[in-house]
């Protein structure tokens, strides 16, 4: 059944007033926010965009997860979900990541984006060193998206079902799939995940499609004869992996014209790779090259969904990958957002407010120890800068749990603590300092954590306009 645009769009402005008022439920809890505008899930929202993430499972605790909760509408498991992750060995299955993922995303009121059921990569030794015959093959790739897609089934809403399945020519990718299958393995795919959960929205994913180009175009037309075909197929993923100053000056034209065709469009796997060391004037053309791409997005209303490939460098792949490079997502490794998120933010109607850049610093010490427990203070600092409001977070790392605090309200999940002003010191002048105290138990052991420090913002602050 044909559904038309106008109901696509209600449902999409509903899905994201859902977000909005998740993300207005989550203001009450400890979050590391950044800045005076609503966090980007919120600006999003309100643009009638998803904002997401792709995460690692075994990160999502303390600044991190705290960081993920709060700013992403959407996550995509970087790895957890891929075929070689979840059966390993053939027929011994490993949800536990990609479970954990998905329980976060429920958590904190997030859409999960289910990445990738069919990829010429990271599939398992056992599948990639076998010898198959078309129909054997054909059995396993049912199998597999029947039984991931089935698992996940209400719980992830959007699957990249096909991934990079073409070469910088616009000609097929010569994959075990392909080379088996034939070029109808990708309505296969889609078919069979369609089968497996009616519900979930079905992309192709590719890269350097970002751009008008041979590549994006043996897309559009594949797409177009899908569709014509009556395969089902929702969406097509630009994943925008981009180097520093090479956004297309197309890009928002081969947006359009995938929507046209009726699909909805994600940029879905964005960073902006430099020559390291970073600098200024390399971090400024960053934050223009993310908005750009934002701006992009924003301006065509078939294009629901913009996700970042890990919000944080310290989380991403380009430094391994492309020896040389990096600094690529919107948070520099200890967490402090970059010029880049600045420019998100305003792409998606957000302030100009830039967030705190570090010169405010928060210093850990163990005052007095006994058997079980323990004193603990933590000074704040500034230094060319200034608060008006601060949150200290860390996580403890052999189990020690605060039992009370002063001159500050601090709370702990888990290992994770974040602690924030009282309403009489948040404010901490250029050359000034403030401190706050608590006690705690400890047993064994009580290693000095790691503090990073930003700024806390209101609950009104986190509700988007």
């Amino acid at each position: 059944m044909k559904t038309s645009r106008s109901a696509v769009r209600a449902r999409l402005a509903a899905l994201c007033a859902g977000l909005l008022a998740a993300g207005a439920l989550l203001a009450a809890q400890a979050l590391p926010a950044h800045a005076a505008d609503a966090p980007l899930r919120d600006l999003a929202a309100a643009k009638g965009k998803v904002m997401g993430t792709a995460v690692t499972g075994s990160k999502l605790t303390g600044t991190y997860g705290d960081i993920a909760g709060a700013q992403f509408s959407s996550l995509t498991p970087g790895n957890a979900m891929k075929w070689g992750s979840v059966e390993p060995t053939q027929g011994s299955f490993d949800w536990a990541e990609a479970d954990r993922i998905v329980a976060f995303a429920q958590a904190h009121g997030q859409l999960v984006r289910g990445h990738t059921l069919v990829w010429h990569s990271q599939n398992p030794g056992w599948l990639t060193n076998g010898s198959w015959t078309p129909a054997q093959l054909s059995t396993l790739l049912q199998n597999h998206i029947g039984t991931e897609v089935g698992r996940y089934k209400g719980k992830v809403s959007v699957w990249d079902v096909v991934n990079e399945p073409f070469n910088e020519d616009g000609t097929y990718r010569s994959t075990l799939w392909y080379d088996g299958l034939g070029a109808d393995y990708i309505a296969s795919a889609l078919t069979w995940a369609r089968a497996a959960d009616p519900a979930a929205k079905l992309y192709i994913n590719d890269y350097n499609v970002e751009g008008v180009g041979a590549k994006s175009t043996a897309l559009y037309n594949l797409v177009r004869s899908l569709k014509d075909r009556g395969v089902p197929i929702d969406g097509v993923g630009l994943q925008a992996h981009l180097i520093l100053g090479q956004v297309p000056g197309t890009l928002q034209q081969n947006i359009q014209r995938f929507a046209d065709l009726g699909v909805d469009v994600a940029i879905t796997e964005l960073d902006v790779r430099m020559a390291l060391p970073a600098d200024s004037a390399k971090l400024a053309q960053q934050a223009a090259d993310y908005k750009a791409v934002t701006a992009a997005c924003v301006a065509v209303a078939r294009c629901v969904n913009l996700t970042v490939w890990g919000f944080t460098d310290s989380d991403s792949w380009v430094d391994s990958t492309f020896p040389g490079y990096g600094a690529a997502t919107p948070y520099d490794a200890s967490y402090a957002p970059k010029p880049a998120y600045t420019a998100i933010a305003q792409a998606l109607g957000g302030g100009t407010t830039t967030p705190p850049t570090g010169a405010c610093t928060a210093a850990y010490a163990v005052t007095s120890q006994w058997n079980t427990g323990f004193t603990g203070q933590v000074t704040i600092t500034c230094s060319g800068a200034a608060l008006s409001s601060w949150r200290a977070n860390w996580t403890f790392g052999a189990g020690q749990q605060i039992t009370q605090a002063w001159n500050a309200t601090c709370t702990q999940s888990g290992s994770a603590v974040s602690c924030a002003n009282a309403s009489y010191n948040g404010t901490v002048p250029d050359g000034g300092s403030v401190g706050f105290g608590f006690n705690g138990t400890w047993s064994g052991a009580n290693p000095v954590p790691a503090v990073t420090l930003g700024q806390a913002v209101s609950a009104a602050a986190r509700t988007a306009p």
